[in-house]
């Protein structure tokens, strides 16, 4: 990995919060991502299952995690399964982690390779009565592809059907919302890597330069400081493009008076800034755009004003939307009448901002959280409102990445530029 080591008491904390979490005699099993095919021999990169990460801080794949608090045996009451590395691995696809590293790295102690899992599983399985498996729970997930923790929970039915099953994905969901001191650091390093991207641009999107042309110099950045790279597909979406939400071609010519919208971050050690910028090509707003770039970017710090303790996430959407409904009224897009006339489902600002304004941050882009949950300290949200206005092929959105504290919040990316007057100066300078 390309991030520096991550001290072990992080994970070693984290196991120790969920076991608090779990039902007497329970048993916790959790497996690594697959490295999926592409065509031929071909593999994607690895992604290890941000679930396991989160409790072991191993990233590698064929990895599987137990945790049994209450084990009989105290030996095996954390077990950890690797894959054995051999000469011929190490030529091909250089080292794996060894025991003595997976100790360092994950704070278990007691390692085996995954071949030999049954033989272990089978002295440990029989003590528990309930039986922890993960599955994927986002609300959003539309994913076709049948995981290995999927793939498990069904072979683990058809071996041992009198075990009673667990959710482990509610207690994932819970304990992930309130990031801890170390992954906060991690996060700020993420946004740190991303200003650095994002100040090299500033001096670099000039008309005829091409979408892609600023991706790779982003990428030249985001892995120069150690980040894998991307912490999402990046958008870089000139003129009318930027209307489109998820616009990810990248493949057109920054034209000169069009505005660019940059919805652009970097990962580092696994967790993910998530940054959006909108700045003028030419390095000069027109009137008309630096009206609507002002009422974003008041919507911005209203919103951001509200993400506090004690908050609730439909109650905030709700009032995000009547501060956008008095901007759009002021840009002359919608009128009195509109919003008289709307569906209460739909009101008349989505015609202009149809998309959230905040989601969960961490270990995933769209991290796990539950919704229903009021704002506690130590939660991480995107604060990203925008207006896109498709008869004028004009979109702006701002985002930021704000902690809850129990004095407000902190926004991690107050030392990126977003003042209109600041992004012009530095694209000037």
């Amino acid at each position: 990995m390309r991030y520096l080591p991550i001290d072990s008491s992080l994970f070693v904390e984290n196991r120790r919060r969920l076991s608090g979490m779990l039902k007497p005699k329970s048993l916790v099993i959790l497996h690594a991502n697959d490295i999926l095919p592409t065509n031929a021999d071909g593999t994607m990169g690895f992604r290890q299952n941000t679930d396991l990460f989160y409790l072991s801080g191993v990233d590698q794949e064929e990895t599987i995690l137990l945790l049994f608090p209450e084990h009989p045996d105290e030996k095996i009451r954390e077990v950890l399964f690797l894959r054995e590395t051999n000469e011929q691995i190490a030529i091909w696809e250089g080292e794996k982690l060894t025991k003595e590293q997976a100790r360092s790295t994950s704070g278990i102690q007691a390692i085996f390779w995954t071949h030999q899992f049954e033989a272990v599983f089978r002295n440990i399985v029989f003590e528990a009565e309930h039986v922890y498996l993960n599955t994927n729970e986002h609300t959003r997930n539309e994913s076709l592809v049948q995981t290995r923790e999927a793939r498990y929970v069904r072979e683990f039915k058809e071996k041992y059907p009198l075990h009673q099953l667990q959710r482990l994905a509610p207690l994932m969901h819970y304990l992930r919302a309130i990031k801890q001191p170390q992954e906060l650091a991690l996060l700020m390093q993420a946004c740190d890597i991303t200003r650095t991207g994002f100040l090299r641009l500033l001096k670099f999107v000039k008309p005829g330069v091409a979408e892609y042309e600023i991706e790779a110099e982003l990428l030249h950045e985001f892995v120069r400081g150690r980040s894998r790279g991307f912490a999402y597909q990046p958008i870089i979406a000139s003129g009318a493009n930027a209307c489109v939400l998820h616009y990810i071609q990248n493949n057109q010519l920054c034209q000169d008076g069009q505005v660019l919208l940059l919805d652009v971050a970097a990962e580092y050690a696994n967790y993910n800034a998530d940054l959006t910028r909108s700045i003028p090509v030419n390095g000069r707003f027109t009137p008309r755009q630096r009206a609507v770039y002002d009422a974003v970017l008041r919507v911005f710090k209203a919103a951001k004003s509200m993400l506090v303790v004690g908050n609730l996430w439909d109650e905030y959407h709700v009032e995000v939307g009547k501060v956008m409904e008095s901007e759009l009224l002021g840009l002359g897009l919608i009128t009195k009448e509109d919003i008289a006339k709307q569906d209460p489902d739909w009101p008349a600002y989505r015609k202009y901002f149809p998309h959230g304004t905040s989601h969960f941050l961490g270990l995933d882009v769209h991290d796990v959280g539950n919704k229903y949950r009021r704002f506690e300290a130590g939660m991480v949200f995107t604060c990203e409102p925008g207006i896109y206005i498709r008869e004028e092929g004009l979109g702006i959105r701002l985002e930021n990445d704000i902690l809850i504290t129990a004095d407000g919040n902190k926004d991690l990316m107050e030392h990126i530029p977003i003042e209109a007057e600041e992004i012009e100066e530095l694209m000037n300078a």
